[in-house]
């Protein structure tokens, strides 16, 4: 019997990335993109290679491409690295596993280095594979921290925990990280949210934008840790805001979160470097009446449009200077 398993892409809505630094966000996952895996019992344990993990390329430039689109690293150590988490986790808690092993492949299109999570998304597919395959039940707040383990112990990325929660939990989540809850327990504090009174959300992509999360984090991570007032500060607006955010939605206040949302990003803005690239992508949204912030890290954004009408003029002026414009399919399952 095959297992087949999928996970989405992450849209930051509010808040990133002080999910990271014992803030607040709000995300959902969204099914126009994916990865899937698929796996199998066999006599030995095996991870096929697939596109992120060739080693053989036509010239110099087509190693440089696959470098652009995938990184230096390909989507092998994600696998290994989820194994090993996994099976410490099963050793640690006096889980059983049965004696048998598996085969694995792998596929993602979701677009890599935009911040949407496309890594943590193979892994939290990958994870609930094995799940079921060796009949364990892992919670969604403690599935979430055993992905954000490889990323950050196994590999040493640097990435904030919403990712793998939304993904986890496959619906809308407002999510509390507070510092005290999280030292307590293992993990923030959780509310699923009604996707119906989720605002009209569009997503936008240039390729040649991506930027890993690392090249964000690595810098702020060292000032918050200082203790850097202007960066504490920042923190605890994002958290206001994020509060503010989940108020309007209840209240169907499209006009504050219009205005919530542009404040996340400038805020950003004034706190760490942005390229000239991103910078226009989120001028260029505003200019047709949309709000506009970072989905994660930077290479695609997030607003809110009011009507048809603005989304029009939104995808028209993005289209025309080669990005991408999609209505997310939020996945609440």
């Amino acid at each position: 019997m095959i297992i087949e398993t999928y996970s989405y892409p992450r849209a930051a809505v509010i808040g990133n990335p002080s999910d990271g630094y014992y803030g607040k966000t709000i995300a959902f996952v969204f099914s126009n993109f994916g990865a899937n895996v698929q796996l199998y019992q066999t006599p030995e344990l095996e991870i096929k290679p697939q596109r992120l993990d060739i080693t053989s390329y036509k010239n110099m430039q087509a190693l440089v491409e696959d470098i652009n689109f995938a990184g230096y690293y390909g989507g092998m150590r994600l696998l290994k690295g989820m194994i090993k988490v996994f099976y410490e986790y099963c050793v640690e808690n006096d889980i059983q596993l049965s004696n048998k092993n598996f085969t694995i492949r792998y596929n993602s299109n979701i677009p890599l280095r935009l911040g949407l999570a496309g890594s943590s998304a193979i892994l939290s597919a990958f994870l609930k594979a094995m799940c079921l395959f060796y009949e364990v039940y892992i919670q969604p707040a403690v599935f979430a921290n055993l992905v954000l383990s490889v990323e950050n112990g196994e590999l040493g990325i640097s990435a904030g925990l919403q990712d793998r929660v939304a993904q986890a939990f496959e619906k809308p989540v407002f999510m509390d990280f507070d510092k005290s809850t999280m030292e307590k327990q293992g993990y923030g504090n959780y509310q699923v949210l009604n996707s119906a009174c989720l605002p009209r959300f569009y997503i936008a992509y240039r390729k040649n934008l991506s930027e890993g999360t690392e090249t964000v984090h690595n810098n702020l991570k060292a000032r918050f840790n200082i203790g850097e007032e202007k960066v504490l500060q920042a923190m605890k607006r994002w958290g206001q805001i994020t509060e503010e955010f989940k108020d309007a939605l209840i209240l169907n206040d499209y006009d504050t979160m219009h205005q919530l949302i542009n404040e996340n990003f400038d805020l950003r803005h004034s706190l760490i470097p942005i390229s000239k690239g991103n910078i226009e992508m989120v001028e260029m949204a505003r200019s047709a009446g949309a709000s506009a912030k970072f989905t994660g890290s930077g290479g695609a954004i997030i607003g809110t449009y009011k009507d048809e009408k603005m989304f029009s003029k939104l995808k028209d002026t993005l289209n025309n200077h080669n990005i991408e414009v999609i209505k997310p399919n939020i996945v609440n399952n």
